[in-house]
């Protein structure tokens, strides 16, 4: 395994990085959504918790003090009460819920944009495994884990005692103080804490944030082989591409080389080049470039044309000059009108001789 990873070297693709998100294999920071949680519970104890224990202590008050007015005589009374008592105690904690929710969810979308995996609900068998599970409590990533969180607790202990120890008499002080100042001395006491707690989860969020992205993009790195891999399978085997190159040309010649009976004449350099056009007046302002060749092909359309009685120019600088700068299936440029209209004429004078001849 150690040499497999060794052997990684490669920056993983955008192919990979792109499975790897689809299947939900993301980097994931656990203690940034503990910072996050840190932080939710600090903004309700400073901004909700004092009006909503004042408001939930004058409703208990009333409750204790006036109790003819809540009678308990059978089960609906019960009833009553309870769902009363239900829906003070849900306004106490729903603010509280809303923040942890709302912190939640933002500091999993400051990680990785939220996407629907189906593969992670999927059931999986190893997953109820006990080898498996022993395998991966037991395994590197889970040592790692288990020393993140001693050293949060190491962290987070030290933080605490160095911040609370000027504290410890003035707490002792309070069990001889008034009972009502009681409350707001453990108030400012675990503001304090949450302070404490909030300032040591940031500094471990922001170095595990980055240390999870770095782990995550090293388990993604690849070897030589596997890039080469990928790129054959995203670009295609360069053999097979090769090969349908090969048939795509193929399969062009030959159809040009069916083209050639429909020509009206022949250009060529005897033996090297061959330009086949045709010119009719009803399908073209222009000569158009039916077949074109060399050495080969050129014999195969001087071949076919005479075959099929198409008059064959021998006009080397011509030829090699249209070979160079038409395509098949265009209409020839300008520059060639004057010598290739002259051909014309000479095979339009032709055959009206032979037409006078009969």
């Amino acid at each position: 395994m150690s040499e497999e990873q060794d052997s990684k070297t490669e920056d993983p693709s955008g192919k990979k990085l792109k499975d790897a998100a689809d299947k939900g294999n993301v980097p994931f920071s656990r203690e940034v959504t503990l910072f996050a949680s840190s932080l939710a519970f600090y903004f309700y104890l400073v901004f909700f918790l004092p009006g909503r224990t004042s408001q939930i202590s004058e409703r208990l008050k009333d409750f204790f003090e006036q109790t003819d007015q809540w009678p308990l005589n059978n089960a609906t009374d019960v009833v009553s009460i309870s769902y009363r008592l239900g829906w003070e105690m849900a306004a106490f904690l729903l603010p509280a819920m809303l923040l942890f929710c709302i912190f939640g969810v933002t500091s999993s979308i400051v990680q990785n944009m939220p996407s629907a995996v189906l593969e992670r609900v999927r059931p999986q068998f190893d997953r109820v495994s006990l080898s498996k599970g022993f395998s991966r409590i037991f395994s590197v990533q889970g040592a790692i884990e288990f020393g993140k969180s001693i050293f949060k607790l190491l962290i987070v202990g030290i933080c605490m005692y160095f911040a609370m120890r000027a504290d410890f008499l003035h707490s002792l002080d309070a069990m001889f103080a008034d009972p009502l100042l009681i409350p707001n001395m453990l108030y400012n006491g675990v503001k304090k804490m949450m302070i404490i707690i909030i300032l040591a989860t940031a500094v471990l969020a922001v170095a595990d944030f980055f240390w999870t992205r770095h782990h995550w993009f090293s388990q993604l790195k690849m070897t030589k082989q596997e890039v080469k891999d990928e790129n054959k399978q995203a670009q295609g085997d360069p053999v097979v591409k090769s090969r349908q190159r090969s048939l795509m040309r193929s399969r062009a010649r030959q159809r040009m080389i069916n083209n050639v009976p429909r020509a009206t004449l022949v250009i060529a350099n005897p033996t090297h080049y061959a330009v086949a056009l045709r010119y009719v007046r009803e399908e073209s302002d222009a000569p158009i470039v039916v077949a074109k060749g060399s050495d080969l092909i050129a014999l195969k359309i001087r071949e076919i044309a005479e075959a099929n009685d198409i008059p064959v120019f021998e006009d080397p600088p011509l030829a090699r000059s249209m070979f160079a700068q038409v395509s098949v299936d265009s209409v020839i440029p300008p520059a060639f009108y004057k010598a290739v209209a002259e051909l014309i004429h000479r095979i339009y004078a032709s055959r009206a001789a032979k037409k006078r001849v009969r």
